[in-house]
């Protein structure tokens, strides 16, 4: 991996309102999260202009520019939101190459650390890659990665430029790609699972409960110490709109599971 960061990041989608869209509730509380993540050395945040839309880097830009120098922005593109909220496809290169521009202006940088490709159903790889593999030549992207994708893609997207990191869901309830990870850590590469406190999956709380009491700690903190544990490429952007959440997910950092605890999942 050529971006050296602490293993447990910050990731923004949360302080949009609810399903991701629109404004938050408390702006001033949303921005203060941001300051309080970097206040505790949180060096890279996770975010996206389809996150609102546009509300999340706004908020980012207002809270923390100009950004402290350690700072790594990473950004999403290939994928918009219509008026009603949905998730729409936005994977052609014209598409791509206007997302990374808008991420640019509402971020207020000249050039982006990190820009994933969001694969989303049969999107074509190779294109995708190549207009954002054209913006880094143009220096307005330092490095790519890619998100939702299987083996086969991110072999396919290699073949363009490339992968600094693949964000894919994993956590304890959702292992399939138990064997991305192992290939990815051989590869150098960060995996970055997203909902890494289970989504729309839920945890095995019992299980999870009897380790963290073991430990003086909570059940997300196990859930996270446990990918942390798992494998030395996973990297982690829990989200929070709170700033006690925030502390709560740094603190895990610091859990050390034993082998009886990791035998329990």
């Amino acid at each position: 991996m050529e971006l050296n960061v602490k293993r447990i990041g910050y990731g923004a989608m949360q302080l949009a309102g609810p399903g991701v869209f629109g404004p938050p509730a408390d702006a001033d509380q949303a921005r203060a999260v941001l300051r309080r993540a970097v206040e505790l050395g949180v060096d890279h945040i996770d975010t996206s202009d389809y996150y609102g839309p546009y509300v999340v880097n706004d908020l980012i830009r207002e809270a923390l520019h100009p950004y402290p120098d350690d700072l790594v922005l990473v950004t999403k593109v290939g994928a918009r939101r219509d008026d009603t909220g949905a998730w729409l496809p936005a994977n052609s290169p014209d598409e791509l190459r206007s997302a990374v521009h808008d991420n640019l202006k509402r971020l207020a940088v000249d050039v982006i650390d990190v820009v994933n490709l969001r694969i989303m159903s049969d999107d074509d790889v190779t294109a995708g890659m190549t207009a954002l593999a054209e913006l880094r030549e143009q220096g307005l992207i330092k490095h790519i990665g890619v998100s939702n994708v299987t083996a086969a893609q991110l072999a396919e997207a290699q073949t363009v430029a490339p992968v600094v990191c693949v964000q894919n869901q994993y956590n304890l309830a959702h292992r399939d790609d138990d064997a991305l990870v192992d290939s990815t850590a051989e590869q150098d590469i960060a995996f970055v699972p997203f909902f890494p406190l289970g989504g729309f999956q839920p945890l095995d709380l019992e299980h999870l409960e009897v380790v963290a009491r073991r430990h003086g700690a909570t059940s997300r903190q196990v859930a996270l110490a446990w990918l942390l544990h798992r494998s030395p490429n996973i990297l982690l952007i829990p989200g929070t709109s709170s700033v006690g959440h925030l502390e709560e997910n740094l603190a895990a950092g610091g859990l050390q599971l034993s082998e009886e605890d990791l035998a329990a999942f």
